[in-house]
């Protein structure tokens, strides 16, 4: 296939093209806006690929939807691109809402005039693919089972609710206009590649500076840890043989409280660094106030995914941390550009506060 990915020079969506090409026969279009969560240095490596193309462009924008649709005449589209970091929906909901709602209505209205004018054979298997967060279905407590397909939507911050609104909509153009469709649900994905300030790379790159680390609340809100190369195949997997209409979690199995994750990452840090100023690591930890709004647990259960689709994570999450630690060690050139460029170690999140 010849596959459309919107978003593709972020984490997640980088992490899939450099899947595709690797290790796959499909043809790959990235569209992305390139905004400050992308970097084209994330994807040197298949850069020069000839199933490789890069088209900069803002899923908002139809006119240039419309042009790359008709010049790269594509077999799917995995629609990844969207504002993502909660923290930073609490201070600025606008780009959330025009970008993760907005944004995906113009993609879904370009992809069904596309889809309605192919021919027979190829509009049969046309698929779109549209990837979303666990965070749609809310906060469990401590003793509620795992989220799945069933599960009812309860988004509690602007970003989980930009992300709910865009679910509901591409179900709606399935149902209604009759695009094939099928969606995910993913954990909290972790690795190489992530921007620094999300919760993994933002205590690599501070304890490596001897910083604070710092733990919102008593680091008691659980998440289900996902390896990003792992999500990567899931979605490959859903593309090629999920059921259209249907909806498919992703998680990682690894559920874990915030602190433990920082101290077990401290701990890596003490293993990997040990000439570092700030060892041991663990002493770095900083309580600070709690995110406005904070979910307390989230949790996957992927059994859908497993049982029909024969997915299931390939690392635990001990084994993805060391891997993920050690590779932002070794790719410092890659990171600090952007802690530079976008002060990516600064806390957001603060204005729910006033």
């Amino acid at each position: 296939m010849k596959i459309l990915v919107t978003g593709g020079a972020g984490f997640i969506g980088g992490t899939v093209v450099r899947h595709l090409i690797a290790n796959t026969a499909h043809e790959v279009v990235n569209l992305d806006a390139l905004t400050y969560a992308a970097n084209l240095a994330s994807l040197t490596a298949v850069a020069g690929n000839p199933r490789y193309a890069f088209e900069q462009a803002d899923i908002r924008d139809s006119a240039r939807l419309k042009a790359i649709f008709q010049k790269h005449r594509p077999d799917a589209v995995m629609h990844l691109a969207a504002e993502s970091h909660v923290d930073r929906s609490i201070d600025g909901p606008a780009d959330f809402i025009d970008t993760n709602i907005t944004g995906s209505y113009r993609l879904l209205e370009e992809a069904l005039d596309y889809w309605r004018g192919l021919e027979a054979d190829k509009k049969a298997g046309f698929r779109f693919h549209h990837v979303s967060t666990d965070e749609v279905f809310g906060s469990l407590g401590p003793k509620d089972l795992a989220f799945t397909a069933d599960t009812p939507y309860r988004p509690r911050s602007p970003y989980s609710a930009s992300k709910a609104a865009s679910d509901h909509l591409v179900l709606a153009w399935h149902h209604t206009y009759g695009l094939p469709v099928v969606l995910s649900n993913c954990s909290n994905n972790y690795g190489p590649y992530q921007f620094p300030e999300k919760l993994i790379p933002l205590m690599i790159v501070r304890a490596l500076s001897g910083q604070p680390l710092p733990v919102y609340g008593q680091g008691e809100n659980v998440r289900d840890w996902l390896f990003v190369d792992d999500h990567a195949t899931a979605l490959v997997a859903i593309l090629e043989k999920g059921r259209l209409g249907e909806s498919y979690l992703v998680g990682g199995q690894s559920e874990m409280r915030n602190i433990d994750v920082v101290t077990t990452l401290c701990a890596l840090m003490d293993e990997l660094v040990p000439q570092s100023p700030g060892k041991p690591h663990a002493q770095l930890i900083s309580y600070v106030a709690d995110r406005p709004g904070h979910d307390h647990r989230y949790a996957i259960d992927p059994s859908k995914l497993q049982s029909e689709l024969g997915w299931s994570p390939s690392v635990t999450f001990e084994q993805g941390l060391r891997k993920t630690v050690q590779w932002y060690l070794e790719n410092q050139g890659w990171w600090q550009p952007l802690i530079k460029a976008h002060k990516a170690t600064e806390r957001a999140g603060l204005e729910g506060k006033r």
